[in-house]
């Protein structure tokens, strides 16, 4: 506060030269979205199953083509219950800096049927031409029910982006988030 006046000092914004980045993780609960997050974001695994109520919201710094990037992770509950609540996150997602990650589980074929469900939630509540990653994961089990045809095929199908992951020995999870930034980063206007 200016002593003389009174007045508080005038705040002039500065712009940032940090974009930000959305990415929404959908797909049936248990499927492993919020561990696929954690394993990226904090490089380990959470092997107790705790669902997610609602939404969890994080914010990770990164850097995609040498550019210095804010991503702010909305990792959706996969109960039905929570599909008010979901709605209210998808409005303000648009195609410019955002992707959605698709996540179902090899080792579930019903989370694989699910994802018709989850495209059309997307679709009737984002932008249509939000970039969609599908994600196959827990590709470590050993009891496999989705073959790797049917989900390459249903990715195809959709001009879905494809990668086969796992959270617990976080293979692939890197170069997964590294291809989501640059795809949401390069819908970003210059």
């Amino acid at each position: 506060m200016d002593r003389e006046t009174g007045q508080l000092p005038r705040v002039v914004p500065t712009t940032s030269s940090i974009k930000r980045i959305k990415v929404l993780s959908l797909g049936d609960a248990g499927v492993g979205k919020s561990c696929l997050i954690k394993r990226y974001c904090e490089g380990k695994f959470v092997s107790e199953y705790i669902p997610t109520i609602g939404i969890d919201y994080g914010v990770k710094s990164a850097t995609v083509e040498e550019e210095e990037v804010k991503v702010n992770f909305w990792d959706v509950a996969g109960d039905p219950v929570y599909y008010e609540v979901r709605n209210e996150f998808y409005k303000d997602t648009n195609v410019a800096s955002a992707a959605a990650v698709l996540v179902f589980e090899v080792g579930s074929k019903k989370s694989f049927q699910s994802l018709e469900k989850w495209v059309q939630e997307l679709r009737s509540l984002c932008d249509e031409n939000i970039a969609v990653f599908l994600v196959a994961n827990k590709i470590d089990v050993p009891a496999r029910e989705v073959p790797i045809s049917d989900s390459q095929d249903y990715a195809a199908s959709n001009n879905f982006r494809y990668f086969e992951v796992s959270a617990l020995t976080g293979y692939q999870v890197n170069e997964l988030f590294g291809a989501v930034f640059r795809t949401a980063l390069s819908t970003i206007p210059p």
